[in-house]
């Protein structure tokens, strides 16, 4: 038995080609990288995948209707039964969470939790969910409390870990940062991307990646946006509204900017990655003005595309974007409510403008600071060494002997 490699199941809301933000991106790459140390399977939501050691899982029918996370937890149930002759589960995010304690309960094997987010810090999702906020955040503390270990993105999210679960063992909680493949991630400097959206590639950009949440203060860069050189580009792929709230605030900033300025363009559909990756590498300023981030990949992906970011200096963001040498991190007091608003909004916006302007007037620098910001990818956020460490906790918490039984 000893040669029997590990098995592992990974579980996951998202999974390609269904992956809309950081934990999908997480997962895609852990996996491919783990499958050299492990026997990995992957349980994701949604429709069949036609990749090999992959199950998707569809709604049950009998919850058509139903609250959403009341429906998460009927596919999380299904996971887990699914799991069986596991050596370890790693869950990823609240959607999974449920199934990974449920399995370890059922199927007497570790459970390791990726925390990725948590939700006490995203109190704004009560408008998305309504009741089933208390529901997502039921499943997430009672998976937390009773895994195994904890992997924290960031030294910034392991704090916020055992700030909000104090009933958790810090012994318990590692620290495990998001990676990038720079080699996918490399930069492209074609040009077809930018035509085929409008972009002109003679002119500087400022670019924005992510979905349209709260979380990742997309109305506090468009109301910067309004004082941002009219010779800057501003480029918004930004989609997937939380809410018909956000979704309104955004469209009307969208349509203020435009009314007063050319070069607006935004793209509200999830481009291909080697899309992104095109129009990603041609800014001047690749801007994240998330107020609640435990790390943010597409940092690091606009990083190896070596462009300069400006982020906001909140959360694990400071561990991955060095002030000053591959971006610039604009400040920001947030309440001390769970929401990460922040306490002084126009001064946030004022600091956020006037960091974007600073690299729009002095493109050798911003171009400099992107070649730092490639070199840093490099030299610490490989896939291969997150791999290394993931299976290390996996080993921690008995993961070899659970398959060896």
């Amino acid at each position: 038995m000893a040669d029997t490699p590990l098995r592992v199941d990974l579980l996951t809301r998202e999974y390609p080609p269904q992956v809309y933000g950081g934990a999908g991106v997480h997962v895609e790459y852990l996996a491919r990288e783990l499958r050299r140390l492990a026997d990995v399977r992957v349980h994701c939501f949604g429709p069949p995948r036609d990749e090999p050691g992959v199950i998707g899982y569809p709604d049950p029918p009998e919850l058509a209707g139903a609250n959403a996370a009341l429906r998460t937890m009927g596919v999380d149930l299904a996971i887990a039964a699914g799991t069986a002759g596991t050596g370890v589960v790693h869950s990823h995010t609240w959607y999974a969470n449920l199934a990974g304690h449920v399995a370890k309960l059922l199927h007497g094997v570790p459970h390791v939790v990726t925390a990725h987010s948590l939700e006490p810090l995203r109190p704004w999702k009560a408008e998305q969910l309504g009741g089933g906020y208390a529901l997502s955040s039921w499943c997430e503390r009672t998976a937390v409390e009773a895994a195994d270990a904890v992997i924290a993105v960031s030294g910034a999210m392991r704090r916020d870990v055992l700030a909000a679960y104090p009933a958790v063992d810090p012994d318990r909680v590692a620290v495990v940062h998001n990676g990038i493949d720079a080699a996918q991630y490399a930069p492209d400097r074609g040009t077809d991307v930018l035509a085929k959206y409008g972009i002109d590639p003679d002119r500087p950009s400022v670019v924005y990646v992510g979905r349209i949440t709260r979380q990742k203060g997309l109305p506090y860069l468009l109301r910067a946006a309004r004082s941002v050189p009219p010779r800057a580009q501003l480029v918004f792929l930004a989609g997937a509204p939380d809410t018909p709230e956000i979704a309104a605030e955004v469209a009307g900033l969208v349509a203020e900017l435009r009314a007063g300025r050319e070069g607006v363009v935004w793209i509200q559909q999830m481009l291909p990655k080697p899309e992104v990756i095109q129009v990603v590498t041609h800014a001047t300023v690749f801007v994240f003005p998330s107020i609640y981030e435990p790390m943010g990949i597409v940092n690091l992906e606009a990083m190896a595309g070596e462009t300069a970011v400006v982020a906001t200096a909140t959360g694990g963001i400071p561990e991955v974007v060095v002030d000053g040498e591959t971006g610039l991190l604009v400040p920001v007091t947030q309440a001390a409510d769970g929401t990460g608003t922040p306490v002084e909004p126009d001064r946030f916006v004022a600091d956020l403008a006037a960091a974007i302007t600073a690299l729009l007037d002095d493109p050798d620098r911003a171009a400099e600071l992107g070649r730092a910001g490639r070199r840093r990818v490099l030299d610490h956020f490989s896939w291969s060494s997150i791999a290394e460490r993931t299976m290390a906790v996996y080993r921690r918490v008995g993961g070899d002997s659970a398959a060896a039984r």
